[in-house]
């Protein structure tokens, strides 16, 4: 059973307190009153979340609701400093942003393989009395506690990243155009919604090139203030470099489908009306020559494509492969 796109989790998490120095005595054969030997506490573990580039979804993480890491142990004797708490490692896909969900500040981002954010620093170790040894006073009879732990709930939300983000109404014929450019096998089916989750596939260009792109969710009118799968699916537009507009040719009035599709994402963010894009008109067997030249006037710089009968695909490819470079 395929596992279910997880792209939004909120979790409480605590790093670990330090641990507290200690008063100590140097205590030895022969020597009566030794100096103190009081040690460190060890450090607290922290809370961190780190990238991994063969996950593709936030649902490991979607029941962990606390999430708390190690305390440090306190300073021995000997001026031996205690063991520093174990950090607590949260794995997540590339595309995570992560926010302090209280004061909604970003904490950070996750864009490569291995990067690491601390999410909660853990806290320090104390000092122990050795430390607070002077001429004045040799013999300190105190030793500093260790530093408490950070406590946030935290958002975490995941933006697909992809180079091509393929944007279009249900039905337009995103999954099968996937399909075509790349080796995903995403559901196809003739009804609205068939694509409940982002789609990522690799597209293989010439002389060994590769670019991703990723089949976002259907838009319908309304899609930025939540209808249809509204919010579930505009937040993966924004990691895109290039946004590829797919307007079937059957469409009642492709020119009017185009402008909804770009005032829904105005209205998600303006700063999408500067992203480059490019509009490829699909099903272009399904329509007369007459129609198609019509459309050619409508959308003089679109490519003009056929998933099924794989028409002007490598056109597509070379279209996409210039805007990305």
């Amino acid at each position: 059973m395929k596992s279910p796109f997880v792209d939004h989790v909120i979790i409480y998490v605590k790093s670990g307190k330090g641990g507290d120095g200690v008063v100590s005595w140097r205590r030895e054969k022969f020597v009566d009153k030794g100096g103190p030997d009081g040690g460190d506490g060890g450090k607290g573990g922290s809370i961190i979340a780190k990238g991994n580039a063969q996950m593709w979804t936030l649902l490991d993480l979607r029941y962990r609701k606390f999430i708390q890491a190690e305390n440090g142990a306190n300073g021995e004797g000997g001026r031996r400093t205690g063991k520093s708490g174990k950090n607590e490692i949260l794995e997540v896909p590339l595309g995570t942003v992560i926010y302090d969900a209280e004061t909604h500040e970003l904490i950070g981002e996750i864009l490569e393989d291995q990067q690491e954010i601390v999410i909660a620093e853990g806290g320090k170790g104390g000092l122990g009395n050795w430390h607070f040894r002077s001429a004045s006073n040799q013999t300190p009879d105190y030793a500093q506690k260790g530093q408490s732990g950070q406590e946030k709930k935290i958002i975490l939300e995941l933006k697909v990243l992809a180079d091509v983000g393929l944007v279009g109404f249900p039905n337009a014929g995103k999954s099968t155009l996937l399909s075509v450019l790349t080796s995903a096998k995403p559901e196809i089916a003739d009804y609205p919604f068939t694509t409940l989750v982002p789609n990522l596939g690799i597209v293989k260009y010439k002389d060994f090139h590769s670019f991703a792109i990723a089949d976002i969710p259907g838009i319908i009118e309304g899609a930025h203030e939540g209808k249809g799968l509204g919010l579930q699916f505009l937040r993966h537009i924004e990691r895109n470099a290039v946004l590829l507009f797919l307007i079937p040719a059957t469409s009642e009035n492709p020119l009017k489908e185009y402008q909804i599709l770009k005032y829904e994402l105005h209205q998600y963010n303006e700063e999408l009306d500067f992203k480059t894009h490019l509009v490829a008109i699909s099903k272009c067997d399904l329509i007369q020559e007459h129609e198609l030249q019509k459309l050619k006037e409508i959308f003089p710089d679109a490519v003009f494509i056929s998933a099924v009968t794989q028409w002007n695909i490598e056109e597509l490819k070379d279209r996409l492969w210039q805007l990305l470079n």
